[in-house]
């Protein structure tokens, strides 16, 4: 088990990384294939699709819960009951989810209103029903795949993943510079999909051998479920408010152009974000096993602050860095058409900068089962974020649907969640603060290095570009080594530095 799941967490990393690269390699080809409309199409539709997910109320979450306590017990035909009870569900969910597709296909011209040109809606209705198509298989699919994590067998599932990130851009390029267009890369997503979910069926009967009991279903288990399950499903209902609405908000008042800035922008803020849970998700076992032995906030404190000095070191170098290169970074990976979207990314990696290096403190709240609170504040913000990003989008497009975005998270996730970490969950916030702010001398230097390269400094190529974001790198790394890193950093660094030395010898 213990191969198992180091081998799952190095291949998580290796599919966060692929995931990394070739967005940056064929995000610029695909643009380019594709058109900044067909691209903004092809995002909205996504975007209204993607709600359909919510359909599966967060069940997923409940899975491993409940087998882990009929697998303690030694309840072979209750888990195989289960089994059967949410492939059932899913399989129901699904249905619904191609029933409500189809409505919103027939529909479309009431979704998008105005949006749209003809030859776009003509487009639109293709794209909806694969998409519906596509998501309704990953339904039935997320049964098994989280068959497969109950028993711990992470390689195969990691292992498909990196296949599934690998093969979409290869698979997708050819069909593009063909000139099939948007529709192709949506056939292979689903083409994959359905690969996916037979790899897995055959895994789970054939090398799992799990049994599925399809009668004596227990329904009184379906409410324990909902209950445990309910505000995870709120918390999907917030992401899904916070970084989709803007896109179907952009193509219903200002159309495809705009949600194709939005999207580009939105894109650089998705792999901000991944660089962060990859630091602190392996800490997690650590925070559950101090509040079931313990519950010691000081000690709690203590991992918080540090974890959280190393997401800022990696997270503020990639973000001043943007500040200062990404706008000639936009304009070659994307194009002219997209100098918007260096804005749309600031007002989003900017805010989102601080719950990300405060994001062990969820799963600090989970491990104290305090997490309501959060759900249902961040909820009333989610719709706040709405209605306040409709004027703001009217005024500065797709720059006031991103400015509406930070609102929220300033409001819920900084300043709300500060406070209640510190009130109800008991970490030192202050202790915290004041150990990120003892980081502003060292990012004094690389503020005036960044400067001087915007002011004086004319990027005018690929190869310039990557020269002067390694000597800001340079700068930065050396001035958080003299003034800002303390004596535990600098350890850690050593270490993992003789380690790579050792295995070379």
């Amino acid at each position: 088990m213990k191969n198992q799941r180091k081998i799952g967490v190095l291949l998580s990393y290796a599919s966060e990384i692929i995931k990394i690269i070739t967005s940056l390699v064929y995000t610029p080809i695909m643009l380019r294939l594709l058109g900044q409309s067909e691209y903004g199409l092809y995002q909205l539709v996504y975007s209204v699709v993607s709600y359909l997910s919510l359909l599966s109320l967060g069940f997923t979450a409940s899975y491993v819960r409940f087998f882990s306590r009929y697998k303690a017990r030694g309840q072979e035909d209750e888990i195989s009951r289960l089994n059967g009870m949410f492939l059932t569900v899913f399989i129901v969910i699904a249905t619904i989810a191609v029933v409500c597709g189809s409505v919103m296909t027939i529909k479309i011209e009431a979704i998008f209103k105005n949006g749209l040109t003809t030859d776009e809606y003509d487009t639109a209705r293709i794209l909806m029903m694969l998409m519906v198509l596509n998501l309704a298989l990953t339904f039935p699919n997320s049964v098994f795949t989280c068959i497969t994590s109950a028993h711990e067998k992470f390689f195969f599932q990691r292992l498909l993943l990196v296949l599934q990130n690998l093969l979409n851009p290869f698979l997708t390029l050819p069909l593009l510079l063909m000139g099939y267009g948007s529709i192709a890369m949506v056939v292979v997503t689903t083409v994959i999909t359905i690969a996916h979910l037979v790899s897995n069926i055959w895994f789970v009967c054939f090398r799992l051998h799990a049994k599925f009991i399809f009668k004596g279903f227990d329904f009184s288990l379906l409410r324990e479920i909902w209950g445990f399950t309910f505000f995870i499903f709120l918390n999907q209902i917030i992401d899904q408010i916070n970084w989709s609405v803007d896109r179907f908000l952009l193509g219903r008042m200002i159309g495809t152009s705009a949600v194709a800035i939005y999207s580009l922008g939105a894109q650089i803020n998705s792999m901000y974000i991944m660089l962060s849970t990859s630091i602190s998700s392996v800490f997690v076992p650590k925070v559950n096993r101090i509040v079931a032995e313990t519950n010691d906030d000081r000690e709690l404190s203590v991992i918080f602050n540090s974890v959280g000095r190393i997401q800022f070191l990696v997270l503020s170098l990639v973000m001043t860095g943007f500040i200062f290169l990404g706008q000639p970074f936009m304009r070659f990976w994307g194009g002219k058409g997209y100098v918007d979207s260096y804005y749309v990314a600031l007002w989003l990696i900017i805010p989102v900068t601080v719950p990300l290096i405060q994001n062990l403190g969820i799963e600090i709240q989970r491990a104290k089962n305090k997490h309501k609170a959060r759900a249902v504040v961040y909820f009333c913000i989610a719709i706040a974020n709405i209605f306040l990003s409709i004027p703001l989008i009217r005024q500065f497009s797709s720059i006031g649907a991103a400015i509406g975005t930070a609102v929220a998270l300033i409001v819920g996730n900084i300043l709300f969640m500060n406070w209640y970490y510190h009130k109800h969950i008991g970490l030192d916030i202050p202790a915290f603060w004041k150990n990120i702010l003892s980081f502003i001398p060292a990012l004094i230097l690389p503020a005036i290095t960044g400067v001087a390269i915007m002011k004086f400094a004319h990027v005018n190529n690929l190869l310039q570009l990557i020269l002067w974001a390694i000597v800001y790198g340079i700068v930065f790394s050396i001035s958080m080594w003299l003034f800002g890193m303390n004596e535990s950093e600098k350890g850690m660094i050593l270490n993992i530095k003789n380690k790579i030395i050792h295995r070379r010898h």
